[in-house]
């Protein structure tokens, strides 16, 4: 059997309306962001280099590159580098080889728009001394109880530290010192002061926000250079800035962040480190996706605690999970495209995804034959040790993808739920014969009409094999097949010739749909049936699939040989998901 892997490839989705694309064509309109020599769309996506991505970074990575594709704009793609504790060139690999999975580039124009905020330290830590200087800013020698008491909560306003009107030059001299290691981690911290009454403000994040804090850590770009370093909600609007982003896209836990992104980007341009227009941040809902958890804690305590294999698990939401599970960039695509941007928060079902997924790899994945739970058909007037060669469509609506051959012998594999010795009303499969009927009557699907005669028991009670006799002229797409009206159709593999291979049958990793909220413990509703490895028989031709090639295994669902298991003429497989969502049934 000969299958492309790209033949009948889905058209990428077309792009909905909604409220980041409605700012985007207002500024267009207005000028807003023209600036000579540079797009006047440029979005970027900031990942923190210290884990893996999820399904949730694949919507961000879909809005901010889409956006950037859609408006002859670019994408930066940047790594907010400015925790090195947590940081590892691990992760910056496999973000960028999640985001060219995905279909998209950081290049243009022969340019590679790939940043660190580490590039900028030296930039971010003059501005620092900048805010201080101006008095924007102070180092605060208060214990982190302390800090924290001070604070306030959402009904109590903060009290202003004890070291808040330091001396500037005090300031400057402590900030310098931290940066020569003069320090112990903690010792000090540097915070913006918005204004004289910040600390009352309603909104948490503008009480007196930290700036830099001591970290004697080795970092994995700048080594032991550093060692302090800048907050992420100091580098996140800076970095902006000195990229020239026009829109910078987040989701709503950073809303109460956006007056400071404001004042900082204004403040600084103000002082002449940036040209205007300065970017401005746009709040979008996050995903939140029924039986799931995207937690980075708790999808590390899945790793950690062997509950998965690793990041790339197929039951885990990560984009390697996800690859390897069998998703297509594509359905990815059209996932984060049928679920639209708002600022509404909700839940997606993860039917939706499913859905998505399935209305991708149909027009794609070719057909094929997999017996997953087999039982032996003895074909008992068959001549031993001859076949007859029968065929099929590699895909039904798309004959350019050319026909697959398999052979019909005396001996096949069923599946056993195409057996019942006491049939319950409705069966149309294999029955045996009785005293006043005959056995029934079954096409085998391609092949030919067999009529059961009988049946095998072990000691145990355990049916092993059925029999049947064919009727020679009855095959498939002959003349002699109208002759036969049966109602029963079912699919098959030679049992001399099929390929014995691995089968994994994954399921949703959680039995409920909201694994984590309540206060309840994720690994309470762990699905137990989340994963089935069972010995299948595949029709011969299936010996061939190359990782990450995926296959329809007709009456069972989508199915994609695993891009790290799979050898060459021994491939494993995994089901990516069921043909209808059957879940809700559950």
């Amino acid at each position: 059997m000969s299958i492309d892997k790209n033949s009948a490839a889905a058209a990428a989705p077309a792009p909905s309306s909604n409220f980041v694309r409605a700012i985007v064509e207002s500024d267009l309109a207005a000028g807003t962001h023209k600036r000579e020599g540079l797009p006047s769309v440029i979005t970027r996506f900031p990942p923190e280099p210290n884990g893996y991505l999820h399904v949730g970074h694949a919507k961000s990575i879909c809005l901010n590159f889409g956006l950037a594709r859609d408006y002859q704009g670019r994408c930066n793609l940047r790594f907010d580098d400015t925790n090195p504790e947590k940081e590892d060139q691990e992760y910056v690999d496999t973000i960028m080889d999640s985001v060219k999975w995905l279909g998209f580039s950081w290049e243009q124009g022969g340019q590679e728009h790939l940043h660190y905020a580490s590039d900028y330290f030296d930039q971010l830590y003059e501005m620092a001394e900048y805010l201080i200087e101006k008095g924007y800013a102070y180092v605060d020698s208060q214990s982190a109880e302390d800090m924290s008491r001070n604070r306030g909560n959402f009904s109590t306003p903060g009290t202003n530290s004890p070291f808040r009107n330091r001396p500037v030059e005090e300031s400057l001299q402590i900030f310098r010192d931290m940066k020569a290691g003069k320090y112990k981690d903690g010792e000090h911290i540097l915070r913006a002061k918005m204004s004289e009454d910040a600390m009352s403000s309603p909104i948490m994040t503008n009480r007196d926000p930290a700036l830099y804090r001591i970290r004697h850590a080795h970092h994995h770009r700048t080594g032991d250079k550093w060692c302090i370093y800048p907050m992420y909600d100091y580098t996140h609007p800076i970095s902006d800035a000195l990229e020239n982003i026009t829109h910078s896209l987040c989701t709503l836990e950073f809303q109460d962040h956006r007056p400071f992104y404001d004042w900082l980007v204004d403040t600084l341009a103000d002082g002449g480190f940036f040209q205007r227009p300065v970017p401005r941040q746009y709040e979008f809902s996050r995903l939140n996706l029924t039986y799931v958890v995207m937690s980075k804690r708790k999808l590390r305590a899945l790793v950690d605690e062997k509950i998965v294999t690793g990041w790339d698990d197929p039951r885990m939401p990560t984009i390697v999970g996800l690859r390897r599970r069998g998703y297509t960039p594509e359905s990815l695509q059209l996932f984060a495209e049928r679920i639209g941007v708002s600022k509404a928060d909700g839940w997606i079902d993860m039917s939706t995804l499913k859905g998505a997924l399935r209305d991708d790899l149909d027009p794609k994945a070719p057909r094929a034959i997999a017996v997953l739970r087999p039982l032996k058909l003895i074909v008992d007037n068959f001549p031993e040790g001859e076949l007859v060669e029968c065929s099929a469509p590699a895909h039904p609506h798309h004959p350019e993808m050319g026909q697959r051959s398999f052979p019909f012998t005396k001996e096949l594999w069923i599946e056993q739920e195409d057996f019942m010795e006491v049939p319950t009303k409705g069966y149309h499969r294999f029955t045996p014969p009785t005293a006043d009927k005959p056995g029934a009557r079954v096409r085998l699907k391609y092949g030919f009409v067999v009529e059961c005669t009988g049946y095998d028991k072990d000691e145990n009670g355990n049916v092993t094999a059925v029999h049947v006799n064919y009727f020679e002229d009855s095959k498939s797409g002959t003349p002699g097949a109208d002759n036969y009206k049966v109602k029963g159709n079912i699919t098959w593999v030679s049992a001399s010739h099929a390929l014995e291979a691995e089968v994994r049958l994954y399921d949703r990793l959680f039995s409920d749909p909201n694994p984590d909220a309540g206060g309840k413990d994720f690994r309470e509703v762990l699905n137990p049936n989340a994963l089935e490895t069972v010995t299948a028989y595949l029709e011969p031709g299936l010996r061939n699939a190359e990782p990450e090639q995926r296959f329809q295994f007709e009456r069972h669902g989508y199915f994609v040989a695993d891009r790290v298991d799979s050898q060459p003429g021994k491939p494993v497989f995994n089901r990516v998901t069921t043909l209808k969502d059957s879940w809700g049934a559950k």
